[in-house]
């Protein structure tokens, strides 16, 4: 299973979460909400490179999620961390799904955004 897929299928054990594909421009976008709210906690997708920062060429699975400013700080400076693709920069992360952050990481990341965003 790819590792898109596995953040999918554990945002999908959390209490009161919809999975849906918002734009149909980008009909490969999931977005993960709050099911009260609609509020987002994730949102997975698949850009270009380039469009990251990356000076490579093809596209990446990438996960945005909300995080603790500081926090933000910090893991920007490690490998597979970056400034939020498409939302605010200081309150947002992507992450790259590429099996550089381990799974475990990933997964706790999407928890502590799905807290975060509770609110």
């Amino acid at each position: 299973m790819n590792i898109k897929q596995t953040i999918i299928d554990y945002a999908k054990t959390l209490t009161a979460i919809q999975v849906d594909s918002p734009f149909k421009k980008f009909p490969d976008y999931v977005a993960l909400r709050h099911q009260g709210t609609g509020k987002w906690f994730g949102l997975v997708m698949t850009v270009e490179k380039r469009n990251l920062g990356i000076n490579a060429t093809g596209r990446i699975d990438i996960l945005d999620v909300k995080a603790d400013p500081e926090i933000i700080t910090i893991l920007k400076k490690s490998a597979g961390y970056l400034p939020a693709y498409h939302m605010n920069k200081s309150h947002w992360l992507t992450v790259l799904l590429d099996g550089t952050i381990d799974i475990k990481q990933l997964t706790n990341l999407l928890q502590d955004s799905y807290e975060l965003t509770r609110k």
